[in-house]
């Protein structure tokens, strides 16, 4: 990352980090273009923003040319409560996974890189729905040069792996060397806003996804906690792991109220003065986010007349009046008032 960058440069990109949608990410971008330093010390960031722009551009433009288009988009808009990448070795598992968790029409053979495309769908646990993307395998055999872009949305990623293999420790990690080449990291890390980028003066465009590990095909090995220790212990990689089977559907019902626990989902429910609150379709925020992140959600037009709210649960007493900067809690029903 080049010096002397600009108070108004460094406000755009911090904008484009947190940017899901890919509308926003292409504002962000042009936004990072108009305001950095023009100089010499910045060329190569700009020619990088710049092809950014364009491949981004020519992705959400596409749906507008029609049948004429060459193939289908590289993008997926996020939907729902959160973004899980499922991603992974060839013949780990994953189009089989996709299919029982969300009921897509995934292609499935029993022959590598069968997925070609992005494919989602919608995974629901609760009241809540989390949308889960499957990629074509990772692997240095069969390069995906648009994977980074896909995974731009993401909120994280599932990591499938099918420690039945003998191969499974080498497979996972060239899939890491690719990501690497990337500019994109898998950590353990998870928290209330898990999905981040490079801090500081380094690269704007390096992504890190938490990641939770799948260990497929459980019922084909005697001992899976041995395994998963085995293979933490062969790879150094220490990811949560959840030992499932696209096959028998073992495990499966766990991977809903894991990502629910640890994304820091927060459900909030409306409800319009003198009537019962909507209980069935909860808006979606993360901990931290407020009454004001809520009124966005609503409509972006009643943030601005947005005057105060009631809550009623755990973030204040029923009925309480609050203003716009309080911070909402799982489970609240809010009153909007303009």
């Amino acid at each position: 990352m080049p010096a002397n960058l600009s108070p108004e440069y460094k406000a755009a990109e911090a904008a484009f980090r947190k940017a899901r949608d890919p509308k926003e990410r292409l504002d962000g971008l042009r936004e990072m273009l108009r305001t950095i330093p023009k100089h010499k010390g910045t060329d190569h960031l700009q020619a990088d923003i710049k092809r950014r722009i364009k491949e981004l551009s020519e992705e959400l433009e596409a749906p507008k040319k029609g049948p004429a288009h060459s193939g289908p988009s590289f993008v997926v808009r996020p939907e729902g409560a959160a973004q899980l990448a499922l991603i992974g070795p060839p013949n780990s598992g994953k189009s089989s996974l996709h299919v029982r968790l969300t009921g897509s029409n995934a292609h499935i053979a029993p022959y590598p890189f069968t997925t070609q495309h992005p494919e989602p769908g919608m995974m629901s646990h609760e009241d809540v729905h989390f949308q889960l993307v499957d990629l074509p395998a990772v692997s240095p055999e069969h390069p995906v040069p648009w994977l980074a872009t896909a995974l731009q949305s993401a909120d994280a990623c599932l990591l499938v792996v099918d420690l039945s293999d003998s191969a499974c420790v080498e497979q996972v990690q060239a899939a890491h060397a690719v990501l690497a080449q990337k500019r994109v990291t898998l950590t353990e890390h998870w928290g209330d806003s898990p999905r981040n980028v490079a801090a500081g003066d380094e690269d704007p465009f390096a992504l890190r996804l938490p990641a939770l590990m799948l260990a497929n095909k459980a019922d084909l090995i005697a001992d899976m906690e041995t395994e998963v220790e085995a293979f933490r212990e062969l790879t150094g990689l220490c990811y949560p792991a959840l030992a499932v089977s696209a096959n028998t559907g073992h495990g499966l019902g766990e991977v809903g109220s894991w990502l629910l626990a640890h994304l820091g989902v927060v459900r909030v429910y409306t409800k319009a003065p003198g009537r019962p609150p909507d209980k069935h379709r909860p808006f979606t925020l993360r901990r931290g986010q407020t009454i004001e992140d809520v009124a966005r959600l609503v409509h972006k037009d009643l943030v601005r007349s947005l005057r105060y709210a009631r809550v009623w649960g755990k973030s204040g007493f029923d009925g309480q009046q609050v203003g716009r900067e309080h911070p909402v809690a799982d489970g609240d029903v809010v009153e909007l008032h303009t």
